[in-house]
């Protein structure tokens, strides 16, 4: 199937790597001979039953699965019924009324969250016509297949979403049940208010059930394993450590750091404006075995040990991991669009979230002229800020963005407090690491620079919407004192300290720094640990289970709540620094 993106996809097998560098295929390693490839031999194993269950997530090649299957069985000899269960999914029209209500109309990027079920998509004769008790062997295939009631052996297609993102901007794929491509963007966001939503709520409810999990990423060329395995790796990451599948993407703003600086990156882009090292919605986790990969979503680990993963946060966030790190790259680069982030009550009442894009700003690396907007001026005057504003689009011209929003000096390792309604953005030549809420598309675009994005378009701005959010107090020396983190020594060794950086009150996670020079243990306290080195070369990780890991500069991993406490050796020359974010006990 075509995908449209420069990014590799996670190979078969691992390709070797300097051992001292950031790793883009990061994998959990499993026992010997857990992980198997192609078609053939998966299809091998099924042709012990008569009844055969193919399901999966939307964007997964149903093409080439029941042609695969097809053509194996009849170079066998043995006559299958094949159902597609699209046959069954109600007219499209319908499917389109059912969806619009959560659709947003007309608003080019946002949506609500859906109630429906995948049921809802089907006819009712697909629960009654399939034949389960004739004597013709069956296969029912497609997205909602095991809705059919059929028993038998179920086999799940998984498909990590930024490859679905790469096959929907090829055009390859459409959304669920639709028969026509959309433009990309509103194809994106019908995946994410409705076809995300629907189709996780089945994977949550098949992974006791499954039999075999297939990653279906790579054309012609799947990894499986068994659903015993799977849920038994799932098993062994809750009670270890995880690290995700980090992805890239370009973008206007974007800069040069994190092409220089990872070696195993492409260099075929225009620059990097993100990488998304940690955000449940989006990433994957790679599993390892006897040298072969398989990647599934990152939500199976929620659905499968989300209690284990959270801890006591596990409460309030159930199936949502509830913080998340990304990069924002500005080296060489361009300044963000001015913004801001909805309200916890708006995020509920307009997109059915239960919480919001809370963020911080931890700066990397800056140079000397770097800076961030943060906070408006003393004597900001909002409907003047507005006319400005409107004014701007109206006439394509530029604005003086200090008249109204401060402009600061960022600083290495300075923590920057964005509590939702805050009017921000990073500035040139920074690397950010974003400590945030995990909710990551609810940016209101302000004021955007008149530029246009890497496709030449217009890139949408959200006025209304940030002016129903923008906390207009947050300005002149409320800014400086109540949104620039003031780190805190609260404990100390004999070579290692404790460094806390307070967050805004409505910040539900903490930020903690440690910095050492041999090795620290720390105790989880019941909560999941997100981790980063953001100063040092490597270090080890040695949990109670018995796993070390190593980890490099710039690397995301999360120790969760159910190790109870894990050991970090540093492994360099210099002191180590360790960033740390985790849920506040408050906040539970």
């Amino acid at each position: 199937m075509n995908r449209l993106s420069n990014q590799p996809q996670v190979p078969l097998k691992k390709h070797k790597q300097d051992s001292d560098s950031y790793d883009i295929f990061p994998a959990f390693e499993l026992e010997p001979a857990k992980i198997n490839t192609g078609y053939e031999a998966l299809f091998d194993l099924l042709d012990t039953g008569d009844k055969i269950i193919l399901d999966g997530y939307v964007g997964v090649d149903w093409n080439e699965i029941s042609s695969s299957i097809s053509t194996y069985f009849a170079q066998k000899g043995k006559v299958y019924k094949l159902i597609n269960c699209a046959d069954y999914y109600k007219p499209v029209d319908e499917i389109k009324k059912l969806t619009a209500p959560f659709l947003g109309g007309d608003d080019p990027v946002f949506g609500k969250k859906t109630d429906l079920g995948l049921r809802d998509y089907f006819l009712s004769s697909f629960f009654t016509q399939v034949d389960q008790s004739g004597h013709l062997p069956t296969i029912v295939y497609g997205c909602g297949a095991s809705l059919s009631g059929m028993e038998g052996s179920l086999v799940y297609f998984d498909l990590p979403k930024n490859e679905l993102q790469y096959r929907m901007r090829a055009g390859s794929v459409v959304n669920l049940a639709i028969d026509e491509a959309k433009d990309p963007k509103q194809t994106y966001k019908h995946f994410f208010f409705v076809d995300w939503v629907i189709c996780n709520k089945e994977k949550k409810r098949l992974l006791p059930q499954v039999d075999f999990i297939v990653d279906q990423q790579r054309s012609s060329s799947p990894s499986w394993m068994s659903g015993e395995a799977f849920r038994a790796g799932l098993d062994a990451m809750s009670e270890s450590y995880f690290r995700v599948r980090p992805w890239f993407e370009p973008g206007v703003w974007g800069g040069q750091w994190l092409s220089k600086n990872i070696p195993d990156l492409p260099q075929n882009e225009p620059n990097y404006a993100w990488s998304f090292e940690m955000i449940v919605p989006e990433n994957g986790l790679i599993f390892s075995s006897s040298g072969m990969l398989l990647e599934v979503s990152f939500d199976w680990l929620m659905y499968r040990a989300g209690e284990k993963v959270l801890g006591k946060a596990y409460s309030r966030f159930r199936d949502d991991f509830p913080i998340r790190f990304d990069f924002l790259d500005t080296f060489d680069g361009d300044n963000l669009s001015i913004q801001c982030h909805p309200t916890t009550s708006y995020a509920k009442k307009h997109f059915g979230e239960n919480f919001t894009q809370d963020e911080t700003y931890y700066i990397m690396d800056t140079t000397p002229e770097s800076h961030v907007y943060l906070g408006f001026q003393e004597n900001i005057c909002p409907v003047e800020f507005r006319e400005e504003l409107e004014n701007s689009v109206a006439s394509k011209s530029k604005i003086d963005v200090e008249r109204f929003v401060q402009k600061l000096p960022s600083e290495k390792h300075g923590l920057y407090l964005i509590p939702s309604g805050t009017i921000h953005c990073s500035g040139t030549d920074n690397l950010v690491l974003e400590i945030s809420a995990t909710p990551y598309i609810y940016t209101f675009k302000i004021y955007d620079w008149q530029r246009l994005d890497l496709n030449g378009e217009p890139r949408p701005l959200n006025v209304d919407r940030a002016f129903e959010n923008l906390d207009f107090s947050r300005k002149g020396t409320v800014v400086p004192e109540t949104l620039i983190s003031k780190p805190q020594v609260i404990e100390t060794g004999e070579d290692w300290e404790k460094v806390l950086l307070p967050t805004h009150p409505e910040h539900f996670y903490e930020v903690m720094r440690y910095e050492f020079d041999s090795e620290i243990i720390i105790s989880t306290a019941d909560q999941c640990h997100l981790l980063m080195l953001v100063e040092g070369e490597s270090l080890e990780l040695h949990t109670t289970g018995g796993r070390i890991m190593k980890f490099h500069f710039a690397e995301t991993f999360a120790v969760p709540a159910a190790v109870g406490s894990y050991a970090l050796k540093n492994l360099g020359s210099n002191r180590a620094k360790v960033v740390i974010s985790y849920v506040k006990d408050s906040a539970c």
